[in-house]
């Protein structure tokens, strides 16, 4: 009767311990106690995280305006565009900002998101759309100048905004 073969011993480490060890490096790395420096790690200085903070609630505040300018020329609209108004006000908030609730719009407007409204109303939500989106797409390339925690906020307020551009292209159809 022949001997039933030896067991077969791994040559390396199992892979519960793998999964293990890569699932711990993984928190590891996502983890940080706050004592560390992000500007240090990402090679940002104060002066251009405060004047990126400074230019985003700027952006976000013009773009309020522009909200406020369609709603005082399209109150037809009002229920649809107050949330996602309400919304920019928060990420001008975030950014360190501020915006009059309901204000009408004013001079200091950033450049890129005049406050004038169009006349018809569908082309006042596809200009609030090409806002929307446009602001989106420079946060996103802002994202390399800035350090850690601008950039998730960056990051995030960008989402945000490409969603509203879907919310106002997508409603109108």
């Amino acid at each position: 009767m022949p001997y039933p073969p030896a067991p077969r011993t791994p040559s390396g480490p199992r892979r519960r311990s793998l999964l293990a060890s890569a699932a711990g490096a993984a928190l590891l790395v996502g983890c940080s106690d706050g004592s560390g420096d992000s500007e240090e790690i990402t090679g940002g200085s104060t002066s251009v995280t405060q004047k990126a903070r400074a230019r985003a609630a700027r952006d976000s505040a013009g773009l309020a305006e522009r909200y406020d300018a369609v709603l005082a020329a399209h109150p037809a609209v009002a229920e649809r565009l107050r949330p996602l108004r309400a919304e920019v006000v928060r990420h001008t908030e975030a950014f360190g900002g501020a915006v009059a609730n309901g204000s009408p719009p004013s001079s200091s407007a950033a450049s890129s998101t005049p406050a004038a409204a169009p006349t018809t109303e569908k082309d006042a939500l596809a200009g609030l759309a090409a806002a929307e989106r446009a602001l989106a797409d420079r946060r996103m390339a802002a994202l390399l100048d800035v350090p850690g925690e601008l950039a998730r906020l960056l990051a995030s307020v960008a989402a945000a905004g490409a969603a509203h551009a879907y919310l106002l292209t997508e409603g109108a159809k």
